[in-house]
């Protein structure tokens, strides 16, 4: 079994570029949680010209939507979203300076090419892990659009927090090679 990757934030190209798919991470640090409604709303301030509300260099984006926290938790259970629904926004996000992206399932080509055009390293996060997931989630913090509830942008400072490389920086993904194996079988 390989040995479990630790990485403390911020995460630099220069980390990114040594991990390979299929490599399992602890993450300790500061983390930053959108989903689509804040990416939209990123990608539209750029559009007309403004800043954003946190610079994106070095950080690591958790595609993310919590449920309400339980008395003394700064978080209810926190698993990943489908990052596809990110795809639209994401070449625009990366060229921003994000380094690192947890969610769950695969991406699109365009993303995957704007991956190694940065160096950026995609991580899953298991779905059926949320409450697990949550223990590693020591401060929950809103940083901006409030008004999207679950989806806002915010700040999470997290310890050990699980996650698996599926997209490499080189574009290597567990899944199509991983799917691969399967094909070869007969009758698949």
């Amino acid at each position: 079994m390989a040995e479990t990757i630790r990485i403390t934030t911020p995460f630099k190209k220069e980390d990114s570029i040594k991990l390979k798919a299929g490599d399992s991470v602890l993450i300790t640090g500061e983390i930053y949680s959108a989903r689509d409604a804040a990416h939209k709303a990123m990608t539209e301030a750029l559009a007309r010209g403004e800043k954003l509300p946190i610079d994106w260099h070095n950080q690591i984006v958790y595609y993310l939507g919590p449920t309400p926290a339980k008395p003394g938790d700064p978080i209810g259970s926190c698993g990943p979203t489908t990052s596809g629904r990110m795809d639209a926004y994401t070449p625009t996000m990366l060229d921003q300076g994000i380094q690192g992206m947890i969610g769950k399932g695969s991406r699109t080509k365009e993303v995957v090419e704007a991956m190694k055009k940065h160096g950026v390293t995609y991580f899953a996060a298991v779905g059926g892990a949320a409450a697990l997931i949550a223990k590693s989630v020591k401060k929950y913090e809103v940083i901006a659009y409030p008004e999207l509830g679950p989806e806002a942008l915010a700040k999470l400072t997290v310890e050990d927090f699980p996650a698996i490389v599926v997209i490499d920086s080189e574009g290597n993904s567990l899944y199509e090679t991983n799917q691969a194996k399967y094909r070869t079988l007969e009758g698949y």
